[in-house]
This record gives C-alpha cells, sequence and structure tokens, in this order.
C-alpha cells in the first residue's frame, strides 16, 4: 500500500517499502537556498542602519539622606508626635501666636485664657523646632561644604542629634540672656513680652520650617533655593521678635545706641560662633 503524499509538505516524497513504514525524506539536505519564493535577501552590513551609543555619565556616588536613616526619621517624628499629643490640651497658645509675636500691650485682654497646659505645647514646639533646625544644619553642610559631606554621611543620626542638640543649647542660651537684658532695660511686664514674642517666633518658625525640611529630603537637586527659603523664614522670624524688642525698649534718641549693641552681641555675633560650633562638632565626630 503506497500512501498519498501530504497536501501541507508538496516538497517532501513519501517513500514506502513493504517491511517498513512511510517515512520522509527531506528536500533541503545541504541547507536553505539564499533566496526562497516570499523571502527578502539581507543587504551588506554596511547599508544596515547604526544606532548611535549615548556617551556614557560620570558614576555618581551615593548620598545618604536622612530620609533613609531609621533613627533619624524616628527622632524627626517624635517632635511632630509630641506636638501632636500636646496640641488637644494647648491648641489655644497655638492659636495665640500672632498675639506673643506682636503684641506689645502691658494689660491683658480678660477674655483671654492663659493655662498651665500651654508649657507642654511650648515644650514640645521649642523641641520640634530644635530637631528641625538640626536637620537643616545636616543638609546645608551636606550640600555647603564638600569636604565634610563624606564625613557626616556615615553617622548621619550622630550629627542630627549633635546639631539639634547644639540649637536647643543656643535656645536656652538666647532665653536666659533675653530675660536678663529685659529685667535690666525695662520692668517685668515688658520683659515678659519680650520673652513670650521669642519664645512664640522660635515655636512658630518650627512649624514653617517643617514643610521646607521635607522638600529639601525629597528633592535635594534643588536644595540651595531650598536653603535660602530656609534663612529667609528664619530671618523673617528674627526680625519680627527684633521689631517687638525695638517697640518694647524705645523711648528716646539713646535707644538707638543700646538698640545698635544690642544687634551685634545678641543678634549677629552669637550666629558666628554657632557657625564655629558646628565645624567644631563635625571635626569632633570625624
Amino acid at each position: 500500500m503506497t500512501a498519498m503524499p501530504s497536501s501541507n509538505h508538496p516538497a517532501d516524497t513519501i517513500h514506502t517499502t513493504d517491511t517498513a513504514e512511510a517515512y520522509y525524506a527531506p528536500q533541503y539536505l545541504d541547507g536553505f537556498p539564499s533566496a526562497t519564493a516570499g523571502d527578502s535577501v539581507m543587504g551588506s552590513i554596511d547599508t544596515l542602519t547604526v544606532m548611535e551609543v549615548p556617551a556614557a555619565r560620570d558614576s555618581q556616588p551615593f548620598v545618604r539622606s536622612p530620609l533613609h536613616d531609621t533613627p533619624s526619621m524616628a527622632l524627626l517624628l517624635t517632635g511632630l508626635l509630641a506636638v501632636a499629643l500636646c496640641y488637644h490640651t494647648g491648641y489655644k497658645y497655638i492659636e495665640n501666636f500672632f498675639y506673643y509675636m506682636f503684641s506689645t500691650r502691658r494689660r491683658e485682654n480678660l477674655f483671654e485664657d492663659h493655662t498651665v497646659n500651654e508649657t507642654s505645647i511650648l515644650a514640645a514646639l521649642i523641641a520640634n523646632t530644635c530637631i528641625v533646625e538640626g536637620f537643616i544644619i545636616y543638609l546645608a553642610v551636606q550640600l555647603l561644604v564638600p569636604s565634610l559631606s563624606q564625613s557626616i554621611q556615615s553617622h548621619v543620626f550622630t550629627h542630627i542629634g549633635a546639631f539639634s542638640a547644639m540649637a536647643g543649647g543656643f535656645y536656652i542660651i538666647q532665653w536666659i540672656v533675653y530675660r536678663i537684658l529685659g529685667y535690666t532695660f525695662t520692668d517685668s511686664i515688658g520683659a515678659k513680652l519680650w520673652v513670650d514674642g521669642f519664645k512664640a517666633s522660635q515655636s512658630f518658625l518650627g512649624l514653617l520650617l517643617l514643610p521646607v525640611l521635607f522638600l529639601l529630603m525629597l528633592y535635594p537637586s534643588n536644595g540651595k533655593m531650598l536653603l535660602c527659603v530656609a534663612a529667609a523664614l528664619y530671618f523673617s522670624a528674627r526680625l519680627i521678635f527684633i521689631y517687638k524688642g525695638y517697640r518694647i525698649f524705645y523711648s528716646n534718641l539713646t535707644s538707638y545706641l543700646y538698640f545698635i549693641l544690642y544687634l551685634c552681641a545678641v543678634e549677629i555675633v552669637p550666629l558666628v560662633i554657632m557657625t564655629g560650633v558646628t565645624y567644631w562638632i563635625c571635626d569632633i565626630l570625624h
């Protein structure tokens, strides 16, 4: 019996024998020809389109950010949690931010509510401000001082904790100095108004710097611009406090001399000292 050729394979031939089953004999034993019907022959390689390989960029070193450092972020979240926990008992203080920052009225309004709970919310707000300032100082050193950038990245939390403690110590020293100056050059009511303005301006500053800090960590490529924003907010808070002090202490023309001495001794020189302390801390931790 002879098998019929398959219609699907016209190029192959079926052979049969009396003792063996049918088998197919391949047509292209020596390989496929250079061209077949329906196929196209590839031209020379010189005629093919050449894809240009883009130039390779220099490798960039990995920059450790406080955003990826667990202890540092835990410190920041602790400050925010303290503010959140104290808010429900001390929200009146936050509502009176602008009163404390700008008012020089020597007789308090009878309808104003001042409670002991202001102490807890004030402590939480000041702690938050010091922590945020510690983060911003770290990022400023990392961005603006390349010679110290590599060393501070090896111990992120240690440097941020040290910078936050430095900001806290600076706040305490300023608070003591302002109380001494207030009681020296004015009465107790004027001194209290002045110190209240300092505490309120610093508390409010931490809340304003918080979104700037998050943008600094998320978009480090815009670091210099964001640092300028942070510096502008800091000096704005200082100017508000200085203006309030001027309104409290100004009484005659000789007050201008005392005011200039105050600016140099209390507002400008400490910032220069703090810059030196920052470098000193980096050298010690290195």
